[in-house]
Parts: C-alpha cells; structure tokens; sequence
C-alpha cells in the first residue's frame, strides 16, 4: 500500500450507504483506489480510464441484479 493511502487519502462513501458496510473510493494522480470500509487496509486501484468504464457500466446497470 502506498503511504498516501495509508496516511489518510480523502477517502470518500456515498450517501447512500447507510449500513457502514460500503464501498469508499479515492482519487489519486493517475486514477482512483477502491475499498470495503469494514477492510480499510486492502483496496484496488483503477487508472482514470478503468474507472470511468467501471462508472460508465454502473450507469448503464450492467450490475443490476434481476
């Protein structure tokens, strides 16, 4: 893990998460860090270009369930 992130990078949780069980995301240079707020040491980082398909798939409810 890099020291920015493990220093406190603006780590940050949507609204919409109520449970405390969420996903919480990081901007960083060259792109965006992703992790489980319950697993805070453990996260995936995803170029700019990685993210913006990532959002771009969740938009279009490419994950939704049936």
């Amino acid at each position: 893990m890099s020291k920015a992130l493990s220093l406190g990078s603006a780590w940050r949780r949507s609204t919409r998460c109520e449970s405390g069980h969420c996903v919480e995301v990081a901007r960083q240079d060259r792109g965006v860090a992703m992790r489980n707020s319950t697993v805070p040491d453990l996260h995936l980082r995803l170029s700019a270009e990685a993210w913006d398909a990532f959002v771009a798939d969740l938009r279009a409810g490419r994950f939704d369930r049936c």
